[in-house]
């Protein structure tokens, strides 16, 4: 199974490139409907970030594929004095992220931040882009400074085939991930979520949890 997926992100990665996925989001973001610009803050996806990182005032933090930055508006209301960078590789997407929040644009292989720059860290359905799995989750683990806190959430490979997806997407088994994690981080767990706590999880998404 490991040969076949390792064959997959292969292929998926040699015949896309990151004009083309940017093309897709930049067109994606008129579509307010299946890419919507805010998020209901009483998601689970929202409480366990804001559970895990703890209290923000004084930090700075980075939502990694940010798209149009609903889940950076979340924290930037509940936690005003906390330094919010939304990055994307979409600049249409980031002209929808709120004036308090920072913005910037690149890819996620390549973070244009220096080392150790973030008290904490997090990417929400957006690692499943990258063009170079292993590099982005090294470049998430770069820019996090020493004992911060890192969130992924993503979906299961296991579920694969239940949403209709972009060939380049990409998704995980839980123990890929935290394989990858324990290489810069020193606490690395996962656990099965569901969009709203009191709704058993369904298999589909995944929640990595990493300190450094």
């Amino acid at each position: 199974m490991r040969a076949w997926l390792a064959k997959l992100f292969r292929a998926s990665t040699s015949r896309t490139s990151l004009h083309e996925i940017r093309r897709s989001f930049d067109e994606a973001s008129g579509d307010e409907e299946h890419f919507p610009s805010t998020i209901d803050p009483r998601i689970y996806h929202v409480r366990l970030i804001l559970d895990h990182f703890g209290e923000l005032a004084g930090k700075r933090v980075l939502d990694a594929g940010c798209g149009k930055g609903r889940f950076a508006r979340v924290l930037k209301e509940r936690h005003p004095a906390a330094g919010l960078v939304a990055f994307d590789l979409s600049l249409a997407m980031l002209r929808f992220v709120p004036q308090a929040v920072s913005v910037c644009s690149g890819t996620m292989t390549a973070l244009p931040f220096a080392s150790e720059s973030f008290d904490c860290v997090y990417a929400t359905e957006s690692l499943e882009h990258a063009v170079d799995i292993e590099t982005a989750v090294q470049e998430l683990c770069r820019v996090l400074k020493p004992a911060g806190r890192l969130v992924i959430i993503d979906k299961n490979v296991e579920q694969w085939g239940r949403l209709k997806t972009p060939h380049w997407e990409k998704w995980f088994r839980r123990e890929e991930l935290e394989r990858l994690l324990r290489r810069d981080c020193r606490d690395v767990t996962s656990r099965l979520i569901s969009y709203w706590e009191d709704v058993e999880p369904d298999g589909l998404f995944v929640a990595w949890l990493a300190v450094k």
